[in-house]
């Protein structure tokens, strides 16, 4: 029988994206962002407030990249959540992490994470029903040790998710299924 809780603000699991930016002063700012998913197979849509320093900079420079946060960066993923850019310009820099510059997007590249998808900012929604910002991804990066016949070995990205029920994180793994075959199984 299923007990009634407190109704949190999300859905679990709930991806655990770093979004980096150049500041205006060209230092790297990177925000923890939960609030995130796929629009189309070439579309982020990421639910930031324009308060944020991050859509800012999205705004300005007019890209950003998305890094899928995993289990050994943990400890960097949760400081450039609890830790504003506006509060401290040396956070990205005291992260120990480090950068290159995109080739396709004015935004950094973080090196030491496993997936990056380069995006180019399209719009900014704010109204009622609004998803915050709209990005289009122009290439997406990922190391090759994570990498099995040409596809992304989930299990060793070790990716993390958000739990907004104890606010803790998990790592993403071990397979139980075939998406588009299991459920053939019911016809």
């Amino acid at each position: 029988m299923k007990k009634t809780i407190k109704t949190t603000e999300a859905i679990f699991p709930m991806p655990v994206l770093l979004i980096s930016t150049f500041n205006a002063d060209g230092t790297v700012d990177v925000m923890n962002a939960a609030w995130g998913t796929m629009l189309d197979r070439d579309m982020v849509a990421l639910n930031l407030t324009e308060t944020h320093l991050t859509v800012e900079n999205i705004r300005a420079r007019r890209g950003f990249v998305v890094h899928i946060a995993d289990a050994k960066h943990v400890v960097e993923a949760d400081w450039f959540g609890i830790v504003s850019g506006r509060k401290d310009p040396d956070k990205f820099a005291k992260s120990g992490l480090t950068y290159v510059k995109s080739e396709l997007v004015d935004a950094p590249v973080i090196n030491e994470l496993p997936i990056a998808m380069e995006c180019e900012f399209v719009e900014y929604q704010n109204d009622d029903t609004g998803i915050g910002v709209i990005g289009k991804v122009l290439r997406t990066s990922v190391e090759e040790a994570n990498l099995k016949d040409g596809k992304v070995d989930i299990d060793s990205l070790e990716a993390i998710a958000f739990d907004p029920y104890t606010h803790g994180y998990y790592k993403v793994g071990g397979r139980v299924g075939n998406a588009f075959s299991d459920g053939s199984k019911l016809k």
